[in-house]
């Protein structure tokens, strides 16, 4: 378990939610009680690591209300959802959405850490690739308007003396533009340049695909 992540525990059985928080405290995991979706929803911050386990049947707010409430906020908090016999058509439904599991009751108490650990590992993993695309960002908006020409040149494959040309400058300040921008992404071989610029590209393609952060 991750000391370090929370596991967010949202059910209105309180039998449920204190049976699951001395499991996880057996096993050093902290985690978080809510009795209801909107209870939560008033705590919870956008970004917080870990995963949510998220009874599917609720009053006032069921959990797939709040999963799609999660999704319109921007959130990557994987979900785990505990579902009754006759709920399997919905869980179905919610991992169409993007759950990464869902358990039956009654469950055995080993099979759902399992579960919790499988989904902190989702989450660590977010949690890196967005730490490793905000470096990313910052190298990239370091760069001048001409080192970002140069940049996208040179990871195409274009020679010194084309992009000199083109862009109406000499070669040897092409040259310079081009030790500025290795240095700036701290790269020092041109595949590590190319690297970078798919980098840049796959993280907009992704950023256009992600739903608005609704509480921002």
């Amino acid at each position: 378990m991750s000391s370090d992540q929370t596991v967010f525990v949202v059910d209105d059985d309180e039998g449920v939610r204190e049976g699951l928080s001395l499991l996880l405290s057996t096993v050093g995991q902290t985690c978080e009680l809510y009795a209801s979706a909107h209870d939560f929803l008033h705590k919870y911050e956008n970004g917080k690591g870990g995963c949510l386990v998220l009874d599917i049947r609720m009053p006032r707010m069921t959990g797939l209300d709040l999963q799609e409430k999660l999704i319109e906020m921007g959130s990557r908090l994987p979900v785990i959802f505990i579902t009754g016999h006759g709920d399997i058509p919905m869980a179905v439904e919610a991992m169409r959405r993007g759950a990464v599991d869902f358990i039956r009751k009654p469950f055995r108490e080993y099979d759902l850490l399992d579960r919790i650990n499988e989904a902190l590992a989702v989450s660590d993993e977010a949690r890196r690739r967005t730490l490793d695309r905000q470096a990313l960002d910052e190298k990239l908006s370091s760069l001048s308007n001409r080192e970002w020409e140069v940049f996208e040149r040179v990871a195409n494959g274009d020679m010194n003396k084309v992009i000199a040309a083109d862009l109406g400058i000499s070669e040897r300040t092409v040259e310079v533009h081009r030790g500025q921008v290795m240095r700036k992404l701290d790269v020092t071989t041109l595949a590590q340049l190319v690297r970078v610029k798919i980098e840049s590209e796959l993280g907009a393609e992704v950023d256009s695909r992600q739903p608005q952060n609704l509480t921002r």
